[in-house]
């Protein structure tokens, strides 16, 4: 790729940017056509092309071929999604390590749980303790396979992240355990003792959601952080290292 073509597709960045700051466009709406781009920024197709495919994977837009309302590129935000394919990709290349995104998870879980705590009641909060009950049913139904309890586990603590209210802190907690899921996902996998580690992930989980559903912040706090380092102390050393070139 020459820096012409980069700073062609750059420009096309920078001015879906600037239509959105503006209300020029909005989520749901949908682009015009390569070609009407194209001579609108006074870009090649081909650069119009390459700016859109890297906005459909930062989680901007979705685009699919075809004809309709639903066609082409339309303007959507799943912006967790891009930066769970960025930190995957840059955990790949040993860049950064595992035990850094599990720190950083504590890090914006326990705020979260204690930032909870201060805020007034709402429908919201209601609706994601419900959603975080739901979940926590799911993962005690008998039989539940390693993958579908893995599934639900992040969600749920997805859930109890929103309760603070932070639309960026429930975003990087949901790109960052999208980050980790392949990681946690083999470490299960490979769990001789997964039952018992399951029947004691359980309890925890019941006891953090019981201690964020009766507005104990502090306490929540110190039980998430102690449930993630109890977690990942039981996986192998030499997973770990492989994982996450851990220092």
């Amino acid at each position: 790729m020459t820096e012409q073509s980069r700073r062609s597709y750059d420009l096309l960045l920078e001015n879906i940017e600037a239509d959105l700051r503006s209300g020029a466009i909005s989520l749901g709406d949908q682009l015009p056509g390569e070609r009407t781009l194209a001579e609108t920024y006074g870009i090649s197709r081909a650069s119009v092309r390459e700016g859109i495919r890297i906005l459909d994977a930062m989680g901007v837009l979705r685009s699919s071929s075809g004809s309709g309302p639903k066609s082409g590129a339309v303007i959507i935000s799943e912006p967790s999604a891009g930066l769970s394919s960025a930190l995957r990709l840059h955990m790949a290349s040993r860049r950064l390590p595992v035990a850094d995104i599990v720190q950083t998870r504590i890090l914006l879980e326990t705020w979260a749980a204690a930032a909870a705590t201060d805020l007034p009641p709402s429908d919201a909060a209601d609706t994601a303790l419900a959603g975080a009950a739901a979940l926590l049913e799911a993962m005690d139904a008998p039989g539940i396979d390693r993958e579908m309890f893995h599934e639900l586990d992040t969600r749920f603590h997805v859930a109890l992240s929103s309760l603070a209210g932070n639309a960026v802190i429930e975003t990087m907690m949901a790109s960052l355990s999208g980050a980790i899921s392949g990681y946690v996902r083999d470490a299960v996998d490979n769990m001789d003792n997964w039952p018992a580690v399951m029947t004691q992930l359980q309890r925890q989980h019941h006891g953090i959601y019981d201690a964020v559903a009766s507005r104990r912040g502090d306490e929540a706090a110190a039980l998430l952080r102690e449930h993630i380092e109890w977690f990942h102390a039981q996986i192998p050393r030499e997973e770990k290292t492989e994982g996450s070139d851990e220092r």
